[in-house]
């Protein structure tokens, strides 16, 4: 939309709202100078939608950094919504859409600015994020608490993540129409899933539904972080018109076309973490929207810390005077530093609410030991004059490169035989590896393994729990080659020739490969089940077998010791008796052995029985016996 087109549009057609995202009140909180950084932008953003009047203010989650923010943070966030959202001004937009379909897990489900108990200005709508997402008892968040105050129309949130509708919020302002979709954060994986298997529907107005303006919200990752742990644009609908991608801190606030839609990122208004993406400059927007297009103004906040990082590479530094290596890389670092500061300078706005001592970050790349130094210590040169001195620098030790075994798996194709799977949720690993090595991994084939057989190891070994399964089959199959080369008659250079034409021989009955893969499997669970049988039953055998010899007390030579039982065998045929617990003396025994009585299973119950009313009692050691 061109700047012509806005000045022609009368004002009362023309929607306003400002945004923003991961304004993470209460981050730093607790730090004495860091404390009151969330807070102060945040004041910031609130007086910009005051000055520019806009229509209401739109959030794309995490708003609080914690999901449970300290009391102290709920305050000051409440005290500022107060001051700047509540008053006389009267709301232009009207609400549309079913207000018990979009709030409904709201304890009051009306849009806050139509409650006759608020007087309401600037209305404020917003969903949670992975920091402020629902938590502990009753799954209550903080934009519940939010919402219960009326101060944040909290929209978005859903809690069956079998199946997500997402039902928009219609707005209309003159002849400006607004079809405004959020979806609160959901992890990444699930959300992903959700999106592959066609499980997530937007619902678009019935009435002229080419004609409105349609925006989506979301809380999640942008950046790829592995696969199916973000969310692509092109799963998105391609109705779209604009999408606010919260989640990702660096602002890209400038509106980007995909080809289909556009997305803008405001990113993180305050550094949560010292990295590039936070480095950059940050903006808010105002968002003009006049029919189906809209302009983006972009607003740079003056109440940001300055930050400023430089990575720094030692690895080819060479000292240039005659002190010693590490004193002149520390001095040559001060220089850098330095120099750093200088840039947080430029970043002074000017603004008598930012705050004036910069954060800086210094990524010092090495390999050289002699390059190490004490990074606390150094640290310790800028105490007032940068805020995180303590852990202003950032050692990375570079190792020599190594080289690296090639990756003898192609990556690629298993990713496409795992997106052409039908049944994503369904599919077993000994499908994929079949269709892998058979369709798709055309530069991987398996020279002496068969497919079958490999397959039929996986699954024993995911199915049955099965370590020792894919072992047994490679030694088996190895094994099987092996003598089959012993018993055709080639020439050693073309032993390759020899052992793929026995592969390809071996595929042609893979029937009968899979059948001998299970036979061998199963030879081996039977094995280990008779050894645990016979080891079992050799407990069996010392649990009949009679007790060791107790003695009593005295000494004993022989047999003829005291205190052995009538029956037993005496422990040596000399020696002294040991000292044992008290008891009876037995009579005088010469030590033979008398022979086991036969059990019964009558006999084996009734000395069961006595056992146990003998183990029953208790008895007291005392020293002086």
């Amino acid at each position: 939309m061109s700047d012509e087109d806005l000045e022609i549009a009368p004002a009362e057609n023309v929607m306003q709202i400002l945004i923003a995202s991961d304004i993470h009140l209460g981050c730093h909180e607790k730090d004495s100078i860091r404390g009151d950084d969330s807070f102060g932008t945040f004041e910031e953003i609130l007086r910009i939608a005051v000055a520019h009047q806009v229509d209401f203010i739109l959030l794309g989650g995490d708003l609080f950094h914690d999901a449970n923010p300290s009391p102290q943070c709920l305050h000051r966030c409440l005290f500022l919504l107060r001051r700047y959202c509540m008053g006389d001004k009267p709301i232009s937009v009207q609400f549309l859409s079913d207000q018990a379909e979009n709030f409904r897990h709201c304890v009051n489900p009306v849009v806050n600015y139509e409650d006759p108990n608020l007087n309401i200005s600037i209305p404020v709508f917003s969903i949670h994020g992975n920091h402020d997402d629902p938590s502990g008892f009753g799954r209550v968040s903080s934009l519940d608490i939010l919402s219960d105050t009326g101060l944040v129309n909290y929209f978005g949130k859903w809690t069956d993540l079998t199946n997500v509708t997402i039902s928009p919020i219609l707005l209309r302002k003159g002849t400006t129409q607004l079809a405004l979709y959020g979806l609160s954060h959901i992890k990444d994986e699930r959300l992903s899933r959700l999106f592959l298997n066609h499980q997530v529907k937007m619902l678009r107005p019935k009435e002229s539904t080419d004609e409105w303006c349609n925006i989506f919200v979301l809380h999640q990752n942008r950046a790829n972080r592995g696969r199916n742990n973000f969310i692509s644009e092109d799963m998105l609908p391609d109705f779209l018109d604009l999408v606010i991608w919260g989640h990702e801190h660096e602002c890209r606030i400038t509106p980007e076309y995909n080809g289909e839609f556009f997305v803008t990122q405001p990113g993180s208004p305050v550094a949560t973490s010292l990295c590039e993406g936070e480095a950059v400059t940050k903006h808010i927007g105002i968002l003009n929207i006049y029919g189906k297009n809209f302009k983006l103004e972009e607003i740079q906040l003056q109440t940001v810390r300055p930050f400023v990082m430089h990575t720094e590479n030692l690895t080819d530094y060479v000292c240039k005077s005659q002190k010693s290596v590490n004193e002149e890389i520390l001095d040559h670092l001060t220089e850098v530093v330095e120099k750093m500061l200088q840039k947080a300078e430029d970043q002074i706005t000017g603004h008598k609410n930012q705050p004036k001592i910069p954060l800086l970050r210094l990524r010092v790349e090495y390999k050289s030991d002699l390059h190490h130094f004490n990074t606390v210590r150094f640290g310790q040169r800028f105490k007032g004059r940068v805020v995180n001195h303590a852990d202003l620098v950032k050692l990375k030790h570079e190792k020599d490169d190594v080289k690296k075994n090639k990756d003898v798996l192609d990556k690629e194709a298993m990713e496409r035989v795992i997106d052409n799977e039908e049944d994503p949720l369904g599919r077993r690993v000994e499908t994929v590896l079949e269709r892998y090595f058979t369709e798709e991994g055309r530069g991987t084939k398996l020279a002496v393994l068969s497919v079958k057989g490999l397959g039929e190891a996986v699954s024993h070994f995911i199915d049955r729990g099965d370590k020792d399964a894919i072992d047994i089959i490679t030694q088996h199959q190895i094994k099987k080659t092996i003598n089959h080369l012993k018993e055709v008659d080639f020439n050693e250079i073309d032993i390759d020739n020899e052992i793929e034409n026995y592969k390809v021989l071996r595929s042609m009955k893979d029937d009968t490969d899979m059948d001998e893969a299970k036979a061998v499997l199963d030879e081996k669970s039977r094995n280990i089940t008779n050894v645990q049988d016979f080891a079992l039953s050799d407990e069996s055998d010392m649990d009949d077998a009679p007790a060791p010899p107790t003695r009593g007390r005295g000494r004993g030579r022989g047999g003829r010791g005291r205190g052995i039982s009538n029956g037993e065998e005496a422990a040596s045929p000399k020696g002294r008796g040991s000292r044992g617990g008290r008891g009876s003396r037995g009579p005088r025994s010469r030590g033979t052995k008398t022979p086991v009585a036969q059990r019964t299973i009558q006999n084996s119950f009734l000395s069961s029985t006595k056992l146990s009313q003998q183990s029953s009692k208790s008895f007291y050691i005392s020293d002086s016996d």
